[in-house]
């Protein structure tokens, strides 16, 4: 129990506690005899992280920005100037049952000439002798996506003047929000390659200075895991070495960022909390940076492995 496993031949073992601190009593040996290289691949993946972490908060940022403004677009349904309350009462049931509406609200022309004014300036207030405007239903759908399919339904019912959406904007934004998200994407991936390329091939270059080592441990009988483990712990240690810098910097970065950011334009962006963001973002960031180290030194060893 508690042992770890071991795979010699093909065949899963139980690793022997002696086993175990030899191969991590190897691991930092290696590590200190290979200092330059050692402190190339930290280097690498502290490098790496640090720009995966600051493209990731902008981009979580920036992803919350265009969410909010996809969840602030509306159909507003212009209701036509004769229609009664009883009408008014069926329009708004019909847009109630359509599956993607999500809220509608009622609002008076009255009410709509006050919001010109107060957002237009009191030379509007001439209009309230005699009010142009309609009564208005402003409806929110579940998914911002379906705004222009609502409001062409919604323009086929009786009472419905006009339903206004602000059709080229909004299609321009929901298609701005896609390829950004892409990119996005495509960008964190193509980091994350890069530091597993970088990574693997400094490891490789220091298993490469011992390859007689590997050599002569396959002669006497050495198992590919016997071998293989001490540079996957280093390259577990030398992901864990590469992450503090990175994890320290955002972690400390980002509180000061957000409270700067918050007090210039925070009326216009509403950035992501500091713990809902950095909490998420270290932990990935960790999680990639033993991954990497382990992969790259996975990847790296194994061509010396077939003697």
């Amino acid at each position: 129990m508690g042992a770890l496993p071991e795979m010699n031949s093909g065949v899963i073992t139980a690793m022997k506690p002696r086993t175990l601190r030899r191969h991590f009593r190897e691991s930092f040996k290696n590590m200190r005899r290979n200092g330059w290289m050692t402190f190339a691949a930290v280097s690498a993946v502290t490098v790496t992280l640090l720009l995966t972490g600051i493209f990731l908060a902008i981009m979580l940022n920036l992803n919350k920005a265009g969410t909010d403004i996809e969840n602030d677009v509306e159909v507003r349904v212009h209701i036509k100037l004769d229609t009664s309350e009883a009408d008014k009462e069926k329009l708004k049931a019909q847009i109630s049952s359509l599956p993607e509406v999500e809220s509608i609200t009622y609002s008076s022309k009255e009410q709509e000439l006050q919001n010109l004014i107060k957002d237009m300036g009191s030379d509007y207030a001439l209009f309230e002798q005699s009010n142009p405007l309609y009564d208005v239903f402003v409806v929110k759908t579940a998914r911002p996506q379906d705004t222009p399919n609502v409001a062409r339904k919604i323009e086929q019912f009786t009472q419905t003047e006009k339903a206004v959406y602000g059709e080229e904007e909004v299609k321009n934004l929901f298609s701005f929000m896609k390829t950004a998200r892409n990119i996005g994407v495509v960008l964190v991936v193509g980091l994350l390659f890069t530091a597993m390329f970088l990574i693997s091939n400094t490891i490789k270059i220091t298993i490469f200075a011992r390859r007689k080592e590997i050599e002569i441990m396959k002669l006497v009988g050495a198992t590919n895991w016997f071998i293989r483990w001490p540079f996957l712990l280093e390259g577990l240690w030398i992901g864990l070495l590469g992450s503090f810098i990175p994890i320290a910097a955002i972690a400390v970065g980002y509180y000061y960022a957000e409270q700067a950011l918050s007090a210039k334009v925070g009326q216009l962006v509403d950035f992501i909390g500091y713990i809902p963001l950095v909490l998420p973002v270290t932990m990935l960031m960790l999680v990639m940076a033993v991954f990497i180290g382990i992969w790259g030194s996975f990847i790296s060893v194994r061509r010396f492995l077939n003697i």
